[in-house]
């Protein structure tokens, strides 16, 4: 048998790694070969039966996914975005899973109106793993991509929570269905969840900060998810939510607080496990179809559960335009009016701030928080300008559907006694393949004709370039003059400076290792103070830009990914 399971294994992972080959050269998503070779896989002779346990999922592969999405993701853009996110993730995932419980309940009456609304609460988290891989590849807009991934993120917690209530409803007589007890549930979730992941996400970024050993940060950094996770299950709150805070915290935390090596060698890591988890649970979705239909074939027919998979689909897809139809239809995403009206109250405000004459050093560092956030509200302006959510984004987003994941395994977390749960749980397991091969298949169709504009290679260069001019001259100015710097007390080499001044810095510190051939002995060393010095102020700076947002995500992260590479460079053998 174990010989047996790492056949298996090794088998699937050399499928993984040819579908995601085939998929980079076809264009076609990676999850969508993936569940077909599964699926074909399932049918070949002698192939064995393989369960794999919904709690596997929910509690050993799903904390990893959202954590290794949860820490790359940038909070810039999920600040700016949340009021659509929170839509979408919370109130239409509770207002779907109701409306698809009393729909299926009124048309399918064997099917309670408490088991109706577990299958709504499970199909209604979509999954952006193939939507953001098809986006990646043909350029879909920057702030599509972060309400696809953001919205991913929390809808999860969201449609657990009303699962669970719904399961403890299925066991009531008559199935009955307290709203008022889900939405207590689902505030004491929220909030129970993300205080526990912001705690777990502070105490390991500190712990891992004092560590310098790449191992034993990775390590640590696998145990962050879980740390996360099973102590807020066990309070009732989110484990889900308490996952995606630590994993926002340690993102952000990590930028300041994490060496680059640190933060490259996470980066790596965690890009692998996510392909490999999600390549696995793709194939696992097709691999399990036989099973699935077997279990349904005693109390279901074929026209039934058509029926009611149609049914299904079709209401998640008109509840979802539904739902975006309000900020479509509102404008509150990048309106000119509404813009122009924020600019006057921040004119205002700026005018407020001029006219103030601080007498003290509190009130001095007061002005300067304000200014500060005079800055990140007109560049939060300048962001709706710059990239509007126009309509045809909103139609990539009602189109980007998907379900996956949480979906599956959700489903077969209902118990195994409650009548009419195996066409239950096919019927969630073929909406979500139904989602995933025809809005899949033809989202790449969809972007393609709405003709997205993207930002050209000199228009991205020109924005890091203004970047580093920023933060470079901000790292000059707290550093000061250069003849003035020491290192242990002692003066710099006069010959280093003018080299300094003349190379080094102006490049914003040169990957050279060189020093002139007058200087004295020490002068590398110096200057490999002065370089650590530089980057940290850089450092410092980039931050302080990062919290304003006048520049794009992408730029914030190629910028940093430059620093950690001539940190890396200059760091000691």
């Amino acid at each position: 048998m174990d010989h047996q399971f790492l056949l298996i294994a090794g088998a699937g992972l050399a499928i993984m790694i040819a579908a995601s080959v085939f998929a980079r050269r076809t264009g076609v998503a990676a999850p969508l070969l993936l569940v077909a070779l599964g699926i074909g896989a399932s049918y070949l002779p002698s192939t064995p039966t393989i369960h794999l346990e919904p709690e596997i999922v929910l509690a050993g592969v799903l904390p990893l996914l959202l954590y290794s999405t949860a820490v790359q993701l940038p909070v810039l853009d999920i600040r700016r975005n949340l009021s659509l996110i929170a839509w979408l993730s919370i109130v239409m995932v509770i207002v779907s899973s109701l409306a698809i419980g009393a729909v299926v309940h009124a048309l399918f009456p064997s099917i309670s109106f408490a088991l109706g609304v577990a299958l709504g609460a499970v199909v209604s988290p979509t999954d952006a793993v193939a939507a953001t891989a098809i986006g990646h590849r043909v350029g879909l807009p920057p702030r599509v991509m972060t309400v696809l991934e953001g919205e991913s993120l929390i809808n999860d917690a969201s449609a657990l929570v009303v699962l669970r209530t719904a399961i403890a409803a299925i066991g009531v007589v008559g199935g009955g269905f307290d709203l008022g007890h889900t939405l207590l549930d689902f505030g004491w979730a929220v909030i129970g969840g993300g205080l526990i992941g912001a705690v777990v996400g502070v105490l390991t970024v500190l712990l891992r900060q004092r560590l310098d050993d790449p191992v034993l940060n990775t390590t640590i950094s696998f145990a962050v998810p879980f740390l996360a996770y099973f102590p807020a299950e066990e309070l009732h709150a989110s484990g889900v939510l308490a996952v995606v805070v630590a994993g926002l915290l340690t993102g952000v935390l990590g930028s300041k607080r994490f060496s680059a090596r640190d933060r490259q060698t996470q980066a790596t890591t965690w890009t692998t496990i996510s392909f490999v988890l999600e390549s696995a649970v793709f194939l696992a979705m097709g691999y399990q179809l036989p099973e699935l239909v077997d279990a349904a074939r005693a109390e279901t027919t074929v026209g039934e559960i058509t029926g009611l998979v149609l049914l299904v689909v079709a209401l998640l897809v008109v509840l979802r335009f539904i739902g975006l139809a309000w900020p479509a239809l509102s404008g509150r995403f990048g309106r000119g009016d509404r813009n122009e009206q924020q600019r006057t109250r921040l004119s205002q405000f700026e005018e407020a701030l001029d006219a103030m004459n601080p007498e003290s050093d509190r009130e001095e560092s007061r002005l300067a928080w304000a200014r500060r956030r005079l800055a990140r509200g007109r560049a939060d302006v300048e962001f709706e300008e710059r990239e509007p959510l126009t309509s045809r984004g909103t139609l990539v987003l009602a189109w980007a559907g998907m379900r996956g994941v949480v979906t599956v395994a959700a489903v077969q977390t209902i118990p195994a006694d409650t009548p009419h749960v195996a066409t239950v749980v096919l019927a969630a397991f073929l909406v979500a393949l139904f989602t995933l091969v025809v809005f899949g298949l033809t989202l790449p169709w969809v972007i393609a004709r709405l003709k997205f504009q993207s930002e050209s290679p000199e228009d991205k260069r020109d924005a890091t370039q203004a970047l580093l001019r920023r933060i470079g001259e901000s790292a000059i100015d707290a550093m000061g003059p250069l003849e003035e710097q020491t290192v242990a007390g002692e003066p710099l080499d006069p010959e280093l400076v003018a080299t300094m001044k003349e190379r080094i810095i102006p490049r914003l510190v040169s990957a050279s290792r060189q020093v002139p051939a007058a200087a004295r002995p020490d002068s590398f060393e110096q200057m490999a103070v002065v370089q650590r010095r530089y980057l940290d102020a850089m450092r410092d700076a980039l931050g302080a830009e990062r919290s304003i947002g006048a520049f794009s995500s992408d730029t914030y992260r190629q910028v940093e990914t430059l620093i950690d590479t001539i940190e890396n460079r200059f760091k000691p053998a």
